[in-house]
């Protein structure tokens, strides 16, 4: 996060949400010193249930990321991704010649289409007021990790639950069109959300009710916003505001094990006209003092990652509801996200 939006957000925050106490951490599911959260319901049975959409007839696949590129949208939360492109070159006394790029600033696990490692999210025991120093050492991580077990230094690496700690994720997918079932075929509106009782009626609206979701499946939710995504990003329109999951719908996947949750919006937690400014609350409903209460269950609580900026109009349009996906982060030690491309492969027209 850009440390200008990050002063002027988190000073907003605190007049908005004064300090409380925050509910205490709940143990991890899985065994002692678990990494992986949800990831712990992968491997054969959902690598077999992947089986019968890579062997139908009309099966494609599909892109489920967006072109990353120097004039795309870029999030305020991360520093801005500029990448150089290097001239030409070659090697003395040889035929060859090759081209390179430099990264020359920038969070790439930030921006673009990204994965969060749980280790991206923490709680702490009360509300910071913005004025005294940042108090990490209280921090608390997926599975009641500390901040020294997490991140012993500023400098540091994450020691625990960082991305390259995430398995590769083959398995089912779901895609729920609320586009079409909440906005009408038009973009779901900044603030709106996408709540537990939305999720269990377009299951049923698009023919899931009996299959529902199942654990260790992909749920990806198209909510239209990323309609709006346009590179080059002269309209800075992207990534204001945005809708998104209602808390008790991330309660609701958290029951179903969903290992991974994406949708086509920039935050996963909706996010209302002026949020971002200090000028709106967040939405209701949201535990006080977790603004970003998506992000919060879903990493530091329930060990579900998140994927921000899919891009779902394809698959949508297509109407392939089910399908095998396929999604594999980098493997950057100790990082706290990453670059993404999810791939899914399925046949339409159910």
């Amino acid at each position: 996060m850009t440390r200008i939006f990050a002063r002027a957000l988190l000073a907003s925050f605190a007049l908005l949400l004064a300090s409380h106490t925050v509910h205490a951490q709940p143990a991890s599911p899985w065994p002692a010193g678990d990494e992986i959260g949800m990831a712990n319901t992968l491997g054969p049975e959902t690598w077999k249930r992947c089986a019968p959409h890579l062997a139908k007839s009309k099966a494609k696949s599909y892109e489920l990321s967006h072109l990353r590129s120097n004039t795309m949208p870029q999030s305020p939360f991360g520093s801005p991704l500029k990448e150089k492109y290097r001239a030409t070159v070659g090697i003395p006394g040889t035929l060859h010649a090759f081209n390179g790029e430099d990264t020359e600033i920038g969070e790439p696990g930030a921006q673009g289409t990204q994965m969060d490692a749980l280790g991206h999210f923490a709680v702490l025991p009360q509300a910071w007021d913005g004025k005294a120093e940042f108090p990490s050492a209280g921090a608390k991580y997926y599975g009641g990790f500390s901040q020294a077990e997490v991140k012993p230094a500023p400098d540091s690496s994450l020691k625990k639950l960082g991305i390259e700690k995430v398995p590769p994720i083959v398995t089912t997918a779901v895609l729920l069109d609320a586009k079409a079932h909440l906005g009408k075929g038009k973009p779901m509106e900044a603030g709106a959300l996408v709540s537990a009782k939305d999720i269990e009626a377009m299951l049923k609206a698009q023919g899931l009710g009996k299959r529902g979701i199942q654990p260790g499946d992909v749920l990806y939710i198209y909510t239209g916003w990323g309609d709006h995504w346009k590179d080059p990003d002269g309209e800075k329109f992207y990534y204001t505001k945005g809708p998104g999951l209602a808390y008790d719908a991330a309660k609701l996947i958290e029951q179903k094990k969903v290992v991974l949750v994406a949708l086509d919006n920039p935050f996963t937690d909706p996010v209302p006209e002026g949020m971002l400014q200090g000028k709106a609350a967040p939405p209701a409903g949201v535990p006080e003092g977790l603004p970003f209460a998506i992000h919060h269950h879903n990493l530091a609580v329930a060990g579900i990652h998140n994927i921000q900026n899919a891009n779902l109009g394809e698959l949508a349009k297509d109407k392939v509801w089910l399908s095998c996906t396929m999604i594999l982060p980098l493997r950057s030690q100790g990082g706290s996200g990453s670059p993404v491309r999810p791939v899914a492969i399925g046949a339409g027209g159910r």
